[in-house]
Protein backbone atom coordinates (compact mmCIF):
# COMPACT_ATOMS: atom_id res chain seq x y z
CA UNK A 1 0.00 0.00 0.00
CA UNK A 2 1.46 3.35 -1.04
CA UNK A 3 1.89 6.16 1.45
CA UNK A 4 -0.78 8.31 -0.24
CA UNK A 5 -3.29 5.47 -0.22
CA UNK A 6 -2.49 4.76 3.43
CA UNK A 7 -3.07 8.40 4.39
CA UNK A 8 -6.38 8.56 2.53
CA UNK A 9 -7.55 5.25 3.99
CA UNK A 10 -6.76 6.33 7.55
CA UNK A 11 -8.44 9.69 6.90
CA UNK A 12 -11.61 8.01 5.65
CA UNK A 13 -11.68 5.63 8.64
CA UNK A 14 -11.12 8.55 11.02
CA UNK A 15 -13.94 10.53 9.43
CA UNK A 16 -16.25 7.51 9.70
CA UNK A 17 -15.26 6.95 13.32
CA UNK A 18 -15.81 10.63 14.18
CA UNK A 19 -19.31 10.52 12.69
CA UNK A 20 -20.19 7.65 15.03
CA UNK A 21 -19.00 9.25 18.25
CA UNK A 22 -21.36 10.89 20.73
CA UNK A 23 -19.50 14.14 20.19
CA UNK A 24 -21.29 14.42 16.84
CA UNK A 25 -24.67 14.11 18.54
CA UNK A 26 -23.68 16.75 21.09
CA UNK A 27 -22.52 19.09 18.31
CA UNK A 28 -25.77 18.56 16.41
CA UNK A 29 -27.91 19.30 19.46
CA UNK A 30 -25.95 22.44 20.37
CA UNK A 31 -26.09 23.63 16.76
CA UNK A 32 -29.85 23.17 16.51
CA UNK A 33 -30.40 24.93 19.84
CA UNK A 34 -28.26 27.89 18.78
CA UNK A 35 -29.98 28.09 15.38
CA UNK A 36 -33.43 28.08 16.99
CA UNK A 37 -32.52 30.69 19.61
CA UNK A 38 -30.79 32.94 17.10
CA UNK A 39 -33.69 32.58 14.66
CA UNK A 40 -36.10 33.72 17.36
CA UNK A 41 -33.81 36.61 18.31
CA UNK A 42 -33.39 37.80 14.73
CA UNK A 43 -37.14 37.53 14.13
CA UNK A 44 -37.71 39.82 17.12
CA UNK A 45 -35.15 42.21 15.67
CA UNK A 46 -37.08 42.27 12.39
CA UNK A 47 -40.20 43.27 14.31
CA UNK A 48 -38.53 46.40 15.70
CA UNK A 49 -38.99 49.77 14.03
CA UNK A 50 -35.47 50.24 12.70
CA UNK A 51 -34.16 51.98 9.63
CA UNK A 52 -32.51 49.79 7.01
CA UNK A 53 -29.08 51.00 8.13
CA UNK A 54 -29.77 50.32 11.79
CA UNK A 55 -31.14 46.88 10.95
CA UNK A 56 -28.04 45.98 8.93
CA UNK A 57 -25.71 47.25 11.64
CA UNK A 58 -27.52 45.37 14.42
CA UNK A 59 -27.84 42.19 12.36
CA UNK A 60 -24.14 42.38 11.49
CA UNK A 61 -23.04 42.63 15.13
CA UNK A 62 -25.47 39.95 16.29
CA UNK A 63 -24.33 37.64 13.50
CA UNK A 64 -20.74 37.97 14.72
CA UNK A 65 -21.93 37.21 18.25
CA UNK A 66 -23.78 34.07 17.16
CA UNK A 67 -20.89 32.96 14.95
CA UNK A 68 -18.60 33.21 17.94
CA UNK A 69 -20.95 30.75 19.62
CA UNK A 70 -20.51 28.38 16.67
CA UNK A 71 -16.74 28.81 16.76
CA UNK A 72 -16.78 27.92 20.46
CA UNK A 73 -18.94 24.84 19.79
CA UNK A 74 -16.53 23.84 17.02
CA UNK A 75 -13.58 24.37 19.37
CA UNK A 76 -15.12 22.16 22.04
CA UNK A 77 -16.10 19.50 19.54
CA UNK A 78 -12.83 19.28 17.64
CA UNK A 79 -10.69 19.47 20.78
CA UNK A 80 -12.56 16.72 22.61
CA UNK A 81 -12.73 14.62 19.46
CA UNK A 82 -9.09 14.90 18.42
CA UNK A 83 -7.71 13.93 21.82
CA UNK A 84 -9.52 10.58 22.21
CA UNK A 85 -9.10 9.74 18.53
CA UNK A 86 -5.32 9.54 18.80
CA UNK A 87 -4.44 9.25 22.47
CA UNK A 88 -7.35 6.89 23.11
CA UNK A 89 -6.19 4.48 20.42
CA UNK A 90 -2.66 4.66 21.76
CA UNK A 91 -3.78 3.82 25.29
CA UNK A 92 -6.09 1.01 24.13
CA UNK A 93 -3.42 -0.60 21.95
CA UNK A 94 -5.31 -0.16 18.67
CA UNK A 95 -2.60 2.08 17.25
CA UNK A 96 0.03 -0.51 18.13
CA UNK A 97 -1.88 -3.20 16.25
CA UNK A 98 -2.26 -1.00 13.16
CA UNK A 99 1.32 0.25 13.20
CA UNK A 100 2.63 -3.30 13.52
CA UNK A 101 2.04 -3.48 9.77
CA UNK A 102 4.42 -1.69 7.36
CA UNK A 103 2.76 1.68 7.94
CA UNK A 104 4.80 4.75 8.79
CA UNK A 105 3.71 6.53 11.94
CA UNK A 106 3.85 9.89 10.21
CA UNK A 107 1.49 8.64 7.48
CA UNK A 108 -0.88 7.27 10.12
CA UNK A 109 -0.84 10.60 11.97
CA UNK A 110 -1.35 12.57 8.75
CA UNK A 111 -4.36 10.44 7.87
CA UNK A 112 -5.85 10.97 11.33
CA UNK A 113 -5.25 14.71 11.07
CA UNK A 114 -6.80 14.99 7.61
CA UNK A 115 -9.90 13.07 8.71
CA UNK A 116 -10.34 15.32 11.73
CA UNK A 117 -9.78 18.46 9.65
CA UNK A 118 -12.44 17.32 7.17
CA UNK A 119 -14.86 16.68 10.04
CA UNK A 120 -14.21 19.96 11.86
CA UNK A 121 -14.18 22.11 8.73
CA UNK A 122 -17.32 20.45 7.41
CA UNK A 123 -19.17 21.14 10.64
CA UNK A 124 -18.15 24.81 10.74
CA UNK A 125 -19.09 25.42 7.10
CA UNK A 126 -22.47 23.66 7.29
CA UNK A 127 -23.45 25.21 10.63
CA UNK A 128 -22.25 28.65 9.57
CA UNK A 129 -24.10 28.47 6.26
CA UNK A 130 -27.29 27.42 8.07
CA UNK A 131 -26.94 30.43 10.37
CA UNK A 132 -26.39 32.80 7.45
CA UNK A 133 -29.56 31.49 5.82
CA UNK A 134 -31.48 32.00 9.06
CA UNK A 135 -30.33 35.63 9.17
CA UNK A 136 -31.25 36.12 5.50
CA UNK A 137 -34.76 34.74 6.02
CA UNK A 138 -35.47 36.65 9.26
CA UNK A 139 -33.89 40.08 8.69
CA UNK A 140 -32.89 39.97 5.00
CA UNK A 141 -29.18 40.47 5.77
CA UNK A 142 -26.45 38.75 3.77
CA UNK A 143 -22.81 39.24 4.84
CA UNK A 144 -20.47 40.78 2.26
CA UNK A 145 -17.98 37.87 2.12
CA UNK A 146 -19.62 34.70 3.47
CA UNK A 147 -17.25 32.29 1.69
CA UNK A 148 -14.17 34.04 3.07
CA UNK A 149 -15.66 34.13 6.57
CA UNK A 150 -16.56 30.43 6.58
CA UNK A 151 -13.14 29.51 5.20
CA UNK A 152 -11.46 31.45 8.02
CA UNK A 153 -13.66 29.72 10.62
CA UNK A 154 -12.66 26.37 9.12
CA UNK A 155 -9.01 27.46 9.33
CA UNK A 156 -9.53 28.41 12.97
CA UNK A 157 -10.89 24.92 13.70
CA UNK A 158 -7.88 23.42 11.88
CA UNK A 159 -5.43 25.44 13.99
CA UNK A 160 -7.03 24.31 17.26
CA UNK A 161 -7.33 20.72 16.07
CA UNK A 162 -3.64 20.64 15.12
CA UNK A 163 -2.70 21.91 18.57
CA UNK A 164 -4.89 19.23 20.17
CA UNK A 165 -3.23 16.52 18.09
CA UNK A 166 0.18 17.69 19.34
CA UNK A 167 -1.01 17.71 22.94
CA UNK A 168 -2.60 14.27 22.59
CA UNK A 169 0.78 12.77 21.69
CA UNK A 170 2.11 13.85 25.09
CA UNK A 171 -0.78 13.92 27.60
CA UNK A 172 -4.10 12.17 28.22
CA UNK A 173 -7.08 12.63 25.85
CA UNK A 174 -9.15 14.60 28.35
CA UNK A 175 -6.24 16.82 29.36
CA UNK A 176 -5.35 17.61 25.74
CA UNK A 177 -8.91 18.79 25.06
CA UNK A 178 -9.07 20.87 28.23
CA UNK A 179 -5.72 22.55 27.56
CA UNK A 180 -6.56 23.27 23.91
CA UNK A 181 -9.95 24.84 24.71
CA UNK A 182 -8.39 26.76 27.60
CA UNK A 183 -5.77 28.24 25.29
CA UNK A 184 -8.46 29.06 22.71
CA UNK A 185 -10.47 31.02 25.28
CA UNK A 186 -7.36 32.65 26.76
CA UNK A 187 -6.27 33.89 23.33
CA UNK A 188 -9.70 35.36 22.65
CA UNK A 189 -9.70 37.17 26.01
CA UNK A 190 -6.17 38.43 25.32
CA UNK A 191 -7.40 39.78 21.97
CA UNK A 192 -10.23 41.67 23.69
CA UNK A 193 -7.81 43.05 26.28
CA UNK A 194 -5.44 44.11 23.52
CA UNK A 195 -8.27 45.89 21.71
CA UNK A 196 -9.23 47.76 24.86
CA UNK A 197 -5.60 48.72 25.44
CA UNK A 198 -5.23 50.01 21.89
CA UNK A 199 -8.43 52.06 22.20
CA UNK A 200 -7.04 53.67 25.36
CA UNK A 201 -3.68 54.38 23.76
CA UNK A 202 -1.85 51.92 26.02
CA UNK A 203 0.69 50.29 23.71
CA UNK A 204 1.87 47.74 26.27
CA UNK A 205 -1.63 46.37 26.83
CA UNK A 206 -2.39 46.63 23.12
CA UNK A 207 0.56 44.36 22.34
CA UNK A 208 -1.03 41.61 24.46
CA UNK A 209 -3.54 40.92 21.70
CA UNK A 210 -0.95 41.09 18.93
CA UNK A 211 1.43 38.68 20.67
CA UNK A 212 -1.34 36.23 21.56
CA UNK A 213 -2.56 36.15 17.95
CA UNK A 214 0.95 35.23 16.81
CA UNK A 215 1.41 32.50 19.42
CA UNK A 216 -1.98 30.92 18.65
CA UNK A 217 -3.65 32.18 15.43
CA UNK A 218 -7.23 31.25 16.41
CA UNK A 219 -8.19 34.78 17.52
CA UNK A 220 -6.57 36.39 14.50
CA UNK A 221 -8.48 34.11 12.12
CA UNK A 222 -11.67 34.77 14.08
CA UNK A 223 -11.23 38.53 13.69
CA UNK A 224 -10.74 38.09 9.97
CA UNK A 225 -13.96 36.08 9.82
CA UNK A 226 -15.81 38.80 11.76
CA UNK A 227 -14.67 41.42 9.28
CA UNK A 228 -15.99 39.30 6.41
CA UNK A 229 -19.34 38.78 8.17
CA UNK A 230 -20.00 42.37 9.21
CA UNK A 231 -21.64 45.14 7.24
CA UNK A 232 -19.18 47.92 6.22
CA UNK A 233 -21.43 50.48 7.92
CA UNK A 234 -20.69 48.86 11.30
CA UNK A 235 -17.24 50.47 11.50
CA UNK A 236 -18.64 53.81 10.36
CA UNK A 237 -21.18 53.75 13.17
CA UNK A 238 -18.40 52.98 15.64
CA UNK A 239 -16.16 55.91 14.82
CA UNK A 240 -15.33 55.28 11.19
CA UNK A 241 -12.94 52.42 11.89
CA UNK A 242 -11.07 54.24 14.63
CA UNK A 243 -9.19 52.55 17.43
CA UNK A 244 -12.26 52.80 19.68
CA UNK A 245 -14.00 50.19 17.54
CA UNK A 246 -11.28 47.70 18.44
CA UNK A 247 -12.47 47.67 22.04
CA UNK A 248 -15.78 46.14 20.96
CA UNK A 249 -15.33 42.33 20.97
CA UNK A 250 -17.67 41.65 18.03
CA UNK A 251 -16.33 44.17 15.56
CA UNK A 252 -13.18 43.82 13.48
CA UNK A 253 -11.43 46.92 12.16
CA UNK A 254 -9.61 45.43 9.17
CA UNK A 255 -9.32 42.25 7.09
CA UNK A 256 -6.46 39.84 7.56
CA UNK A 257 -3.25 40.47 5.68
CA UNK A 258 -1.71 37.91 3.36
CA UNK A 259 1.29 37.81 5.67
CA UNK A 260 -0.83 36.74 8.62
CA UNK A 261 -2.54 34.02 6.58
CA UNK A 262 0.89 32.73 5.55
CA UNK A 263 1.97 32.76 9.21
CA UNK A 264 -1.14 30.76 10.18
CA UNK A 265 -0.28 28.16 7.53
CA UNK A 266 3.34 28.01 8.69
CA UNK A 267 2.16 27.70 12.31
CA UNK A 268 -0.02 24.72 11.44
CA UNK A 269 2.86 23.08 9.56
CA UNK A 270 5.27 23.61 12.48
CA UNK A 271 2.85 22.29 15.10
CA UNK A 272 2.00 19.28 12.95
CA UNK A 273 5.72 18.63 12.50
CA UNK A 274 6.20 18.67 16.26
CA UNK A 275 3.23 16.33 16.66
CA UNK A 276 4.71 13.92 14.11
CA UNK A 277 8.11 14.00 15.80
CA UNK A 278 6.49 13.36 19.19
CA UNK A 279 4.33 10.52 17.84
CA UNK A 280 7.26 8.85 16.08
CA UNK A 281 9.24 8.80 19.35
CA UNK A 282 6.24 7.84 21.48
CA UNK A 283 6.48 4.48 23.24
CA UNK A 284 3.36 2.58 22.20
Amino acid sequence: MTTTRTVLTVAALTLREASRRRVLLALAVLTVVLLVLSGWGFSRLAAESLTSGEARLTASILLNLVMFGFSLIAALGTAFLAGPTLAGETESGIALAVLARPIRRSAFLLGKWLGLVAFGSGFVVLAGLAQILVVRVTVDYWPPQPAVALALLAAQATVLLTLTVLLSTAISPMASGVVAVGLFCTTWVAGVVGGVGASLGNEAVGRVGSVSRMLLPTDGLWRGAMHAFQDPSALVEFGGGSEEAGAFPFLSMSPLTVGYLVWAAVWVAMIWGLAAASFVRKDL
